[in-house]
């Protein structure tokens, strides 16, 4: 059996874009000191899915520098804003990635990072709402060459 281009073009996009669908945050399975970053961050209140935007790469060629980009959709009022963004990378020696606090001010609730990972993991996000709801998203991230060194 030959395998033609084209077919072989056309399964590999279909292969990228089921990588690039999210991941859903309880498909994660969370370690004890992951549990204490997310159960500090919640403080008893649950986290639904849905209204966050991931930008981050399926398969990234340096460890040392990951981009991601979190975006939540908010009309960023003073009724109605994103009060704080939390990132979590699952595998990492500390979880808490980072703690982003926003204002009212802001006309777009959206930060940029760059991460440092040394091996493929999950990221957990969680937006904090001013009416206090918390949302949450994940992605998982492959590393071609470890960014941490031991």
């Amino acid at each position: 059996m030959t395998l033609q281009r084209r077919t072989f073009m056309a399964s590999a996009a279909a292969s990228a874009v089921l990588v690039l669908l999210p991941l859903p945050a309880a498909a994660i399975s969370l370690d004890d000191e992951v549990q204490a970053a997310l159960d500090a961050i919640l403080d008893g209140r649950s986290a639904e899915e849905g209204g966050i935007a991931l930008d981050t790469p399926a398969v990234a060629e340096n460890g040392a520098q990951v981009p991601l980009t979190v975006r939540v959709d908010s009309p960023m009022t003073a009724e109605d804003h994103v009060s704080a963004i939390h990132i979590i990378a699952t595998a990492n020696p500390e979880p808490g990635i980072g703690s982003f606090h926003l204002t009212p001010h802001l006309t777009k609730a959206e930060v940029f990072t760059r991460i440092r990972l040394a091996e493929e993991q999950d990221f957990l996000v969680l937006a904090e709402l001013s009416d206090g709801r918390v949302l949450q998203a994940a992605a998982r991230t492959a590393v071609s060459i470890g960014g941490c060194a031991t």
